[in-house]
């Protein structure tokens, strides 16, 4: 595979804020949370206009709950019908919101066990409607689990309408995808630095915690797609690096934005357990800021748009091989289009 260089870049939207989960649909509509206010989306039309849909109730839903402080949606998940799933990285807590087309927020889930949810990083639903979330980690402020030595993240997995929690003891847990087979979930463990899997069973059930591949200096592992060929492909915070790993575990660079002098600042914090918020509060590359995500796009999906933590846009290129087509992307999103 033939890397490719920051030239063959382009970028799409304008205004945004903090896109760091970017899905695309087949209408050619691309959509990244917003941090805009209380919180929402932001959806990027094909000719660059950008519209915000953001919560129109937050402050009732927040009041009920006792949140001070505004919805700030990290992973989002596409729905039938033009919904949202939002995964609320909250200071201290999080949850799972549902936003309407019509900007109203309801709660989708906010507690496991009895007690509240950490912030919460991702939120996706699988081709049989499982919903799956992973929390990062336990600790608050969860910069302190930006280190090799603290494995404490989970996922939880709500079916039929109720919630458990099927895997923890995760190193950082960040986005999950179920593989195109249908019978695998994959996670990424961005402090424990690898792409792990889980064999799902017929209760959704999680088993067989595997190594898919151990990632190596410069690589925390982010945003997840896979690709026709079932391959993965992972972008990594600090490098902005986007990586294939292929079915056999070997890991390939196919794009790079990174600056060594900072990213050997990063490296040493994180070997020496010292690893914290300015190392990740930097947009170190030339061209990219702390790319996080990546959704194919395309007509044909043979493109790639980059969500991110730090830019007001997002970064879209060609890519080697056509994306496996996610859940959503032929969904009815109409009634999103019409409120817009």
């Amino acid at each position: 595979m033939t890397p490719i260089s920051n030239e063959q870049l382009s970028f799409i939207g304008h205004g945004l804020s903090r896109p760091e989960c970017a899905l695309a649909h087949s209408s050619g509509m691309v959509f990244a949370p917003d941090w805009t206010g209380d919180g929402g989306v932001s959806a990027i039309y094909p000719d660059g206009t950008v519209k915000r849909h953001l919560a129109t109730n937050w402050p009732a839903i927040a009041e009920q709950l006792a949140l001070d402080e505004p919805m700030r949606p990290n992973g989002i998940c596409l729905l039938e019908g033009g919904h949202f799933l939002l995964a609320h990285l909250g200071a201290e807590r999080g949850g799972i919101f549902s936003l309407a087309p019509d900007g109203t927020v309801s709660v989708f889930l906010n507690e496991i066990d009895d007690a509240p949810l950490p912030p919460s990083n991702f939120v996706t639903v699988d081709g049989v409607g499982r919903c799956w979330i992973t929390i990062s980690t336990r600790q608050v402020p969860r910069a302190l689990a930006y280190r090799r030595d603290i494995a404490d993240g989970f996922v939880v997995l709500v079916e039929n309408g109720l919630a458990r929690i099927v895997a923890d003891g995760l190193g950082y847990t960040n986005e999950c995808l179920v593989h195109p087979d249908g019978k695998r979930l994959f996670v990424n463990e961005t402090f424990s630095r690898r792409l792990t899997s889980f064999d799902i069973g017929a209760d959704g059930s999680l088993s067989n915690h595997t190594t898919i591949a151990e990632l190596g200096r410069g690589v925390f592992p982010d945003g997840l797609a896979f690709d026709e060929l079932g391959n993965a492909w992972l972008t990594s915070i600090v490098s902005n690096r986007l990586l294939r790993v292929s079915t056999d575990g070997a890991v390939d660079i196919y794009l790079e934005d990174a600056d060594m002098e900072h990213l050997e600042w990063v490296e040493q914090a994180w070997r020496d357990h010292q690893m914290g918020r300015p190392h990740l509060d930097k947009a170190a590359g030339r061209v990219l800021r702390n790319v996080s995500n990546l959704a194919f796009c395309g007509d044909n999906l043979d493109r790639a748009v980059l969500g991110c933590l730090l830019g007001e846009e997002l970064a879209t290129l060609a890519m080697p091989v056509r994306g496996h087509q996610p859940v959503h992307w032929t969904f009815d999103i109409e009634p999103l289009v019409q409120a817009l």
